[in-house]
Order: structure tokens, then sequence, then C-alpha cells
């Protein structure tokens, strides 16, 4: 029997599509966990979307996965914890298990800091004020002037040496081909290197003159 407290988390990735989640568990702070799970098969850190604290965090984990998975086929790989399902469906299931327990105390996450919600109400108010915020900050997609790249000019992509050519803002030309930057990348990455998601931060793998793309960005950016 469970006497101490441990999470339950979602977890997203901005790596990921929208839709994906990965549900766990954890008997430490899940901000240890998610940068534990930060490692080279995965692009770009974990997020925390939500938590659940509870004595019984191994039963509920189980429990909201059977939930998933009586609902449809969501899972995406079945020996892994990552679901097809958006997070704020995955939120409402975790709601409905908290709402059941004496002890359960429910955080969502609202710039990375952790925010107790004690409703479903206070769940869609706190996530809106999440997503609002996170589109107040959020950056637009690269483009190749933004650095100062021209078309014509070279790009390598790094993994394999590839001397590429800019064929528009945002595309470029190989093999007589275009691509986007994070298309190039899901096409041509060595398949060790690959994500389970398939979606790239394509400026994390090219450069220019010897520096990363997304390194001339935030050198851009800071001098603004």
């Amino acid at each position: 029997m469970e006497t101490s407290k441990g999470f339950v988390y979602i977890l997203t990735n901005p790596s990921f599509r929208e839709d994906w989640v990965k549900i766990g568990k954890s008997s430490r702070p899940v901000d240890v966990r998610s940068k534990e799970l930060d490692n080279t098969a995965v692009p770009l850190p974990f997020e925390i979307y939500a938590t659940l604290e509870t004595a019984k965090y191994d039963l509920i984990e189980r429990q909201i996965h059977k939930q998933i998975d009586r609902l449809t086929d969501l899972r995406i790989r079945q020996n892994r914890e990552f679901f097809n399902v958006a997070p704020d469906v995955a939120l409402d299931i975790m709601r409905d298990f908290a709402d059941l327990l004496d002890d359960a105390t429910l955080y969502v996450y609202v710039d990375g800091k952790p925010v107790v919600s004690k409703s479903k109400e206070e769940d869609k108010r706190i996530q809106t004020s999440a997503e609002e915020k996170k589109k107040r900050t959020q950056k637009p997609p690269f483009k190749f002037h933004m650095v100062g790249i021209s078309v014509g000019d070279e790009v390598v992509f790094d993994e394999l040496n590839l001397h590429v050519k800019v064929a528009s803002d945002d595309k470029v030309e190989y093999d007589g081909r275009l691509y986007s930057l994070s298309a190039f990348v899901g096409t041509f990455l060595p398949a060790d290197k690959q994500n389970t998601s398939g979606a790239y931060q394509g400026p994390k793998y090219f450069s220019y003159k010897g520096t990363p793309l997304y390194k001339l960005r935030e050198e851009k950016e800071a001098q603004i």
C-alpha cells in the first residue's frame, strides 16, 4: 500500500504534434523527471502541462492509461507512455480521477510554474491564461532574411555535412527538390537520430559559415 505521495504527470514537447502527450508517474518532483527525459532522442526539452499529486499515483497512472486505451487506440506505441490525445483532453481525464480522491492536488502549469486548480472551471481558466501568454511570447517561424541569408546562399545540414542552396525565404533546394528545413531534417536525418514525433526544428540542424542558424537568430534578436 502506497503511503508517500507521488505524481502523475502530463508532458508536452514543442517538437511533437500538438495532440501528442506523455503521461507517466514519478515519486519525485516532476521537473526532475522531465529533465531526465531531455536527451538526444528528443530535440527539445519536455514541458510540464499538468500534474496530479496523490499517494495513489501508481494506481491512478494505470487507470488513466486504461481510460484512454478504452476510448480508442490512442497509444502511439503500446509499450510507451505516449498518447495521441490533446493535452486538454488528457487533463480532463486526470481531473475526473482527482475529483474522486481525498488527498489529490491537481496543478496546471503556466509559464513553467504550477498553479493549484480545484475544479474543471479553474482548469479551463488556467489553460486559457497559459495559452494566451504563450501566444504573446511565441516566436514567428524562422526565415532566412532574419539572419541575413539570401536566396542563392548555401547552408549546411550538419548531420551529414550536406551543402544545400537557399531557394526562397523558407526553403532550400537539394537534388532538384525544394524542402522546408524541418522537412529536410525529417527526410535525411539518420534513422538512429530520429525522434518518435517526426517533427524537428530545422534551424537547429543547419549552419551558415560554421554557425548554427538558431544561434544566428539568437544573436540577431539580442541586438534588437
